[in-house]
């Protein structure tokens, strides 16, 4: 999908625009032929997020357009912090995790641009490439002479924390404005970048990186920022569904990734499509009407789950999160291959661990939780009454036998049971194999 109207209005009609600096100029500079954008990422985890596909998508778009992204891994300001969205202060990362984590989030975020487009081809830089290189008398020489204290601490992020008398801010944090604006003036210096983009929230660091490149750089810049994004009833996107997943397969499974976008709200379901998916609009209004026409079908969510895991963990993702999704649901768990297993017990059901010298089935349905009474108590009695009632099914057969043992025969690849209770309740039991 080529984007060929006016870059803002379609990134606006998206719902992806929160503020923009001198709208015409910028205008007229986007349609004045290719440019550069850039987006930072601190490495605050081994890991990127959901919420972080957002800026990832918007770059691309840029790229769509013609225009050249550049990939920003925060590597000095991820060991300093950013004070906006917080109310308290980060805890500090020594430089060895901050670096192994920009190994981890440039792969990641990579992944979602194209590195061989020609002209535009997207472009990654660590910030601690000419940050480590700065000595402090030239950092306050040369750049934070630039600064005035007194506008800074009128910034929406700064401001907001001097007024909280216990937690204040620190210097470190305080710092973090010039060091993101300096980024920018060497961006702009070195690669002709004359756009930053970010969060709502750091409209404040953007626009005194657009004073600091009309200072040191005597050019015109511009900054766009996306709104912060909350699901229908309010709520900062991700909490609504629980915490939002990784990107990293190891720490959030496809099936669960695809699971989250799955189990969204009817009236998210539109507004996630034209954020985190590529569909034209034509197709986005055709699955709009379709969820409007009959909601419990659900093809609204459908179509978003495969589409952004498809976009984050490629085909294969789809298929086994699709394939378990219909195992667990069919009870068809012979369909399940090792692998799928192990997504399930990475964080796709509730899982716990089976020690071989206690493999009894009424244990294993009081261990697991699923032999809870009407008044919340786990307990013997009332697992015997579940075997016998014929509601308990292990490995997607039925048992009804209150002394049957699990045996390691019986166990899917040797390893994994799954003790089910009715036709919704699923534990995974993991034997122990130490």
């Amino acid at each position: 999908m080529a984007i060929k109207e006016n870059l803002l209005d379609h990134l606006e009609s998206l719902g992806l625009i929160a503020q923009v600096s001198s709208r015409a100029d910028l205008e007229n500079h986007l349609s004045g032929g290719a440019r550069t954008v850039y987006c930072g990422f601190d490495p605050t985890a081994d890991s990127l997020h959901i919420g972080n596909l957002v800026p990832l998508f918007a770059l691309r778009r840029f790229q769509m357009a013609g225009h050249t992204p550049i990939l920003l891994v925060g590597g000095a300001t991820g060991m300093i912090g950013d004070p906006g969205g917080r109310t308290t202060e980060r805890e500090l990362k020594s430089a060895e995790t901050v670096k192994n984590f920009v190994v981890k989030i440039r792969e990641q975020a990579s992944r979602f641009l194209d590195f061989d487009g020609g002209d535009n081809s997207a472009i990654v830089v660590d910030n601690a490439d000419w940050t480590e290189k700065l000595t402090v008398v030239d950092y306050l020489r040369d750049i934070g002479k630039h600064f005035s204290v007194n506008a800074m601490v009128q910034k929406e992020t700064v401001r907001r924390r001097l007024q909280d008398d216990e937690s204040g801010i620190s210097y470190t944090e305080f710092s973090y404005m010039i060091l993101q604006s300096y980024d920018f003036v060497v961006l702009n210096r070195d690669y002709a970048c004359t756009i930053q983009m970010g969060g709502s929230d750091q409209w404040g660091n953007i626009t005194s990186g657009i004073d600091l490149v009309r200072r040191m750089n005597s050019q015109q810049a511009f900054g766009i920022t996306y709104p912060l994004i909350t699901s229908s009833d309010g709520t900062k996107f991700g909490k609504s569904m629980g915490n939002a997943p990784w990107i990293d397969p190891k720490k959030t499974s496809p099936y669960r990734f695809y699971q989250f976008w799955r189990n969204c709200a009817d009236a998210d379901v539109t507004h996630y499509l034209r954020i985190f998916t590529f569909l034209e609009a034509i197709e986005i209004d055709e699955v709009q009407a379709a969820q409007e026409a009959d909601p419990g079908k659900r093809q609204g969510q459908i179509k978003l789950a495969q589409e952004v895991t498809r976009l984050v963990h490629g085909e294969e993702g789809v298929d086994a999160a699709e394939r378990i999704s219909q195992a667990l649901f069919a009870n068809q768990l012979a369909q399940l291959s090792e692998e799928d297993l192990g997504q399930l017990a990475l964080d796709g059901l509730p899982s716990s661990v089976l020690d071989e010298d206690d493999m009894g089935l009424l244990a294993a349905l009081v261990n697991s939780g699923l032999a809870v009474t009407p008044r919340g108590e786990v307990t013997v009695g009332q697992a015997r009454k579940l075997v016998q009632s014929n509601a308990v099914s292990l490995n997607g057969e039925k048992i009804t036998d209150a002394e049957y043992d699990l045996t390691k025969d019986a166990a899917l690849f040797g390893r994994y049971y799954i003790l089910q209770k009715g036709k919704k309740n699923h534990h995974l039991l993991i034997l122990n194999q130490d």
